[in-house]
């Protein structure tokens, strides 16, 4: 495993970190696309964390209803983990 894969992974785990006992409707741990962008850990972890967020939503392992995701703008869209 190398690359986007790896990053991907790690996603998994500070969305499950993020989000703590919040889940969206059908048990998926979801957090604030703001919560996420604003994470010290996360900024030290991911050299371009919307990259690592579109990647893992192609892959269907997140989702979010945004086509474009702007610190500020997008801070409340919701990122919910599908697969974890």
């Amino acid at each position: 495993m190398g690359g986007i894969d790896e990053e991907i992974e790690l996603l998994k785990g500070e969305i499950k970190r993020l989000a703590g006992t919040t889940t969206d409707g059908e048990g998926h741990p979801t957090v604030k696309f703001g919560v996420i962008v604003r994470d010290d850990r996360c900024s030290n972890i991911f050299e371009a964390l919307v990259g690592t967020l579109k990647a893992a939503k192609r892959r269907k392992v997140i989702t979010y209803n945004s086509e474009l995701l702007l610190q500020g703008a997008h801070d409340n869209i919701d990122i919910v983990l599908l697969q974890e």
